[in-house]
């Protein structure tokens, strides 16, 4: 398990908009921790220290509250849609041989051989469910393409797991597939298009009727 930082969280004494917008500007994030058949707590985080644990792809944290320590587990995390810095933790309370469910990013190591022969890889799936043990989540799943031939096709259930990881995913999602590099181009042809062509060559047809019918 990656070494973490000693997060010390405060009790919240204001809640709502305004009170969560004047602690992101004292550098603070609000958070709210909940599990463990426990009261949810609403908490105020150092955001350097938060931030460079999200950097590090850090999932299970290690906090401080009242003087007692626990562990927590990143259950969501909500960005500014403009600036896309964070504003705001979901945490949950866990025990280090607690069995969770997390989402982990699929990364697709290689060059599939069928781009040699004109195919284009195409990822179908970047995330899939698994369950583990907490102090076990993997920072990402990756899965080798290199082999790949044109029309070949890779599994969730083809994914190389960590050991006591259980796959939650159904395993027949695909996750990617090597196709020849005209079907990817026509599969993104919007159907607005072609149906927005019509009345052109409609009204064309029509004007070169006009054009050749004889004057009376």
């Amino acid at each position: 398990m990656a070494e973490t930082l000693l997060l010390k969280a405060q009790r919240r004494e204001q809640s709502g908009t305004r009170a969560a917008r004047r602690l992101r500007r004292e550098g603070l994030i609000p958070a709210i921790i909940y599990g463990h058949k426990q009261e949810p707590a609403a908490v105020q985080l150092n955001g350097h220290d938060l931030k460079l644990e999200l950097q590090h792809h850090h999932r299970l944290l290690d906090l401080e509250l009242d003087g007692k320590r626990e562990k927590c587990l990143v259950k969501e995390v909500q960005y500014d849609y403009l600036s896309e810095e964070v504003i705001h933790v979901d945490l949950t309370r866990v025990s280090l041989d607690e069995r969770v469910k997390v989402t982990v990013e699929v990364e697709l190591r290689g060059t599939p051989a069928g781009v040699s022969e004109g195919g284009v890889l195409n990822q179908l799936l970047t995330e899939v469910e698994l369950e583990c043990i907490v102090t076990n989540i993997p920072e990402s799943i990756r899965m080798k393409v290199s082999h790949l031939q044109v029309g070949e096709s890779l599994y969730a259930g083809d994914l190389e797991l960590p050991e006591k990881t259980t796959l939650i995913t159904p395993s027949e999602m695909p996750v990617a597939m090597v196709q020849m590099a005209a079907e990817v181009v026509e599969e993104e042809v919007p159907v607005e298009a072609e149906a927005e062509a019509e009345p052109e060559v409609i009204i064309r047809e029509k004007e070169q009727e006009l054009e050749e019918k004889p004057e009376s």
